[in-house]
């Protein structure tokens, strides 16, 4: 008889004493779906533990959908879905609307100045942007600032916030149950009559946001210049929060025109969780969410990623802590492989029991952490499963990535124990259940899978497949992907003069997570 862990132990006593509550057969009898007319689906899944409940709006759209020339659009919407409507935020909307469209008329002429590269004529070029900004002073007498976010917290809002990364958008909050039609119309509100008033000072947030996350953090600047070797051809090589030079030209108007061709109802899923029924809340969200006038779904074709057939590498001399990053080409999330990927992010990375922190950190001692995950910079395309560690003092961004091939070498090699197999398949049933457990991560995952899958019931089937991975399996996927020519490196080395701890701190491991903006 083979040992078993305590931890093991742990885990298939939660999973045995959850699953029966958390199985997809219990969830059926609790979720209702419902695609509008106007092709928005709708889910609500009834959980009365409390009297409140969350909400997911899923917009599948990303910075993949930035037009060229206008990165960082999809994300700078996200800022102005909380500027309000033509009722929120504005103090007289029939006086601000025409004043709105002056300042746009007022930029466009100073951008056209702005941009010849024959002729320009400073004097008029300062004229036209004093002419700009004050229009943008006359428009902004109207607004109310912050009304939206302040209706949403006077009624009891909590953790209000939204994300763009590069595969969607996404928003959320939650409220008293009692709010839920005060919920569904600034909800629909927002997307049925979106306002584009103090978009050049959130333009400004955006830019001081790269400047802080990109430009001046050694970490960001590695993943956008690792993004651009790894991916010539897809937009998964541009940043999601944009180019400075875009950030600094396009207009309220490059964005409304971004908000009409991809903020349609049949490009959005609406998921709520909490103290609902069903039977109540679709007649008041059908009346809301109806309103969105229905359009087609969005062409999303991309130009495809060509195979990769040399080692590319990136090398940033910082005054900083070094860093190891290396990515590998793989598939989107549906093909058949996909769980396959999953088993080997855990194998490597999940805990102190993991693959990379046992040989790299707990016994070789040369990083202060190291993991393997799937889905840099998304999941939607095709996209990389990377490796990453930050060597310890005294240790080379070189060490570490010779420590990392030596544990993918034995992937390819040897198959994994029959105890790791069944770990890796264990820790996914209690990660599910986990994630099931309040309100808003419940919302965000129905919502996830039935966008992606058209089926909310794939997040159930999900550990299914990973039932199903073998240990062939994981030899077989990690000798296709994990070679040589098909493989980006990203390196942080310590600049002369340099310390670990300078601009990032020796003391910050997270992931090099480059799938999004806040």
């Amino acid at each position: 008889m083979k040992r078993r862990t305590l931890k093991s132990f742990a885990l298939i006593l939660l999973f045995a004493a959850l699953a029966a509550a958390q199985d997809v057969a219990s969830f059926e009898k609790r979720i209702t779906v419902r695609k509008l007319p106007n092709g928005l689906t709708i889910l609500i899944c009834e959980r009365p533990e409390a009297p409140v409940f969350s909400f997911f709006t899923l917009v599948d759209a990303g910075s993949v959908q930035d037009p060229m020339g206008r990165t960082g659009l999809a994300h700078m919407f996200e800022h102005m879905a909380f500027k309000g409507t033509d009722t929120i935020g504005t103090s007289d909307y029939a006086a601000e609307k025409p004043a709105l469209e002056k300042v746009e008329i007022a930029y466009a002429a100073y951008i056209a100045e702005r941009d010849k590269t024959v002729g320009r004529d400073g004097a008029q070029l300062k004229e036209l942007e004093k002419a700009w900004k004050d229009a943008i002073a006359a428009a902004d007498k109207y607004v109310v600032p912050n009304q939206f976010g302040k209706i949403v917290e006077q009624s009891g809002g909590q953790d209000m916030n939204a994300s763009t990364d590069y595969d969607e958008t996404e928003y959320h909050y939650s409220l008293p149950t009692n709010r839920l039609e005060l919920w569904a119309y600034l909800e629909s509100e927002r997307f049925l009559h979106p306002v584009m008033r103090e978009f050049y000072k959130e333009r400004n947030v955006v830019i001081e946001e790269r400047r802080m996350r990109t430009d001046s953090n050694p970490t960001g600047r590695l993943l956008e210049q690792f993004g651009a070797a790894a991916f010539e051809a897809h937009p998964y090589h541009r940043p999601t929060v944009g180019w400075m030079s875009d950030l600094n030209s396009f207009s309220a108007t490059d964005a409304k025109k971004f908000f009409d061709e991809y903020y349609v109802p049949a490009n959005m899923v609406v998921a709520v969780a909490g103290d609902v029924k069903a039977a109540e809340v679709l007649p008041i969200l059908e009346k809301y969410f109806g309103r969105l006038p229905a359009s087609h779904k969005p062409d999303e074709t991309t130009t495809v990623e060509p195979p990769q057939n040399s080692e590319r590498k990136v090398v940033l001399k910082e005054k900083s802590q070094p860093l190891y990053l290396e990515g590998y080409h793989r598939p989107d999330y549906m093909t058949k492989d996909d769980a396959v990927y999953d088993a080997i992010t855990d194998l490597m990375s999940e805990g102190r029991t993991s693959r990379l922190y046992r040989a790299l950190v707990r016994d070789k001692k040369i990083a202060a952490f190291s993991a393997g995950f799937s889905g840099l910079p998304g999941i939607k395309y095709p996209h990389l499963f990377a490796f990453y560690a930050y060597p310890l003092p005294g240790h080379t961004p070189q060490e570490v990535g010779d420590a990392i091939h030596v544990e993918i070498e034995r992937l390819k090699k040897e198959d994994i124990s029959d105890d790791e197999l069944k770990m890796i398949k264990t820790r996914t049933k209690a990660n599910l259940i986990r994630g099931l457990a309040e309100n808003e991560g419940l919302a965000n995952q129905l919502a996830t899978y039935q966008t992606r899958y058209g089926d909310w019931r794939e997040l159930f089937r999900s550990v299914d497949r990973i039932d199903k991975v073998t240990k062939a399996d994981i030899r077989r996927v990690a000798n296709e992907t994990f070679n040589d020519t098909n493989r980006t490196v990203g390196v942080i080395e310590t600049a002369p003069g340099g310390g670990q701890g300078g601009d990032q701190g020796s003391g910050d491991q997270s992931a090099p997570d480059q799938r999004g903006a806040q």
